[in-house]
C-alpha cells in the first residue's frame, strides 16, 4: 500500500502542477465568467483546469471515481475517490488578485489518505500522506505555538448565500474581530487551512464549505499536528457544514467564542 500511495501522490503532484500551468498561462487575461449564483462565479479556466486534472488521473486510474466542483462524472464501483477543486479562489483569480490554488485529495474507502494543495503564484506545494506528516515544498511543517486567541492571526470566509441566509458568518466574524489580534479573509479556504498547518495562521473557521474546499487541507492540518472539528467539537468530516481548524492550542477558546457569538445558530 505504501508504494501504491507514493504513486498516487506522484500523480496528484503532476496533475496539480499541470493545472497550475493552465492557471498561470491565463492569469490576468480576460476570462469567460458564468454565474452559478448571485455572487458565485465559475470561469472557463476553472473548467480547463478541471479537465486537465481528471484526464491525467484517469489515464492512470480509469476505474476511480471523482468528486469535483465544476462537473459531474459517472459513478463507478470503486473504493477510490479523487476530490478536486481545480481553482480555489475563483473570484480572486478573475480579478487577477494573486491568491488562489489547486486542491486535490484522494479518499480510499471514504477516508482521505492523500492531500495536495498547489499555489502556482508562489510556487508553493503543500502535501500530506496519512501517517507521514505535512510538508511545504518537501519541508516538514508544524502549526504555531501561540496559545492565546488575543494574540492570534485567524482567518475565515463567507458563504455564497450570505445575502439570503442569516446564518452567514457575519456575526461570528464581527465578534472574533474584537477578540483576536487580527482576522483575514483571503478567498481560498484550501490555502487558509495550509497556512494554519504551517504556522502562518493560528486558526481558521468557516460555514457551508464543500468537500473539495477542505479535503486536502483538512488532512494537511491533521498531519501537521493541528486540530480540526466542527463548532460543537465533533469529529471533522469533509461533509461537515462547519469547520474550525487551529494550531490546537487556541482551539477550545476560539470554539467557545464562536458559539457565544451566534446564539441564533442551531447545532444539529
Amino acid at each position: 500500500m505504501e508504494t501504491e500511495k507514493e504513486k498516487f501522490l506522484e500523480v496528484a503532484f503532476y496533475a496539480a502542477e499541470e493545472a497550475g500551468k493552465i492557471l498561470m498561462k491565463n492569469y490576468g487575461k480576460k476570462t469567460k465568467i458564468t454565474l452559478k449564483g448571485e455572487i458565485n462565479i465559475v470561469t472557463d479556466v476553472d473548467i480547463k483546469s478541471e479537465k486537465s486534472i481528471i484526464n491525467i488521473i484517469k489515464r492512470e486510474y480509469p476505474s476511480h471515481n471523482f468528486l469535483s466542483e465544476e462537473s459531474t462524472s459517472e459513478k463507478v464501483e470503486s473504493e477510490y475517490l479523487w476530490i478536486i477543486d481545480p481553482l480555489d479562489g475563483t473570484t480572486n483569480y478573475s480579478h487577477a488578485y494573486p491568491h488562489f490554488c489547486v486542491s486535490i485529495a484522494l479518499a480510499i474507502s471514504s477516508k482521505v489518505e492523500i492531500g495536495v494543495v498547489f499555489d502556482p503564484v508562489r510556487k508553493e506545494r503543500f502535501h500530506s500522506v496519512r501517517g507521514k506528516g505535512a510538508f511545504l515544498n518537501g519541508r516538514l511543517i508544524k502549526p504555531s505555538q501561540n496559545s492565546s486567541l488575543n494574540s492570534s492571526l485567524i482567518a475565515t470566509g463567507f458563504p455564497y448565500d450570505l445575502r439570503e441566509d442569516s446564518k452567514n458568518n457575519i456575526a461570528i466574524h464581527d465578534h472574533l474581530l474584537l477578540r483576536a489580534l487580527a482576522v483575514r479573509r483571503s478567498g481560498s479556504a484550501a490555502l487558509d487551512l495550509c497556512y494554519v498547518a504551517s504556522g502562518r495562521l493560528d486558526g481558521f473557521w468557516e460555514l457551508k464549505l464543500s468537500p473539495w474546499d477542505v479535503a486536502a487541507g483538512g488532512l494537511i492540518i491533521e498531519e501537521a499536528g493541528g486540530k480540526i472539528t466542527d463548532f460543537s467539537d465533533r469529529a471533522y468530516s469533509i461533509y461537515t457544514s462547519e469547520i474550525l481548524a487551529t494550531n490546537s492550542l487556541i482551539h477550545e477558546e476560539m470554539r467557545l467564542e464562536i458559539i457565544s457569538a451566534y446564539d441564533k445558530f442551531t447545532y444539529e
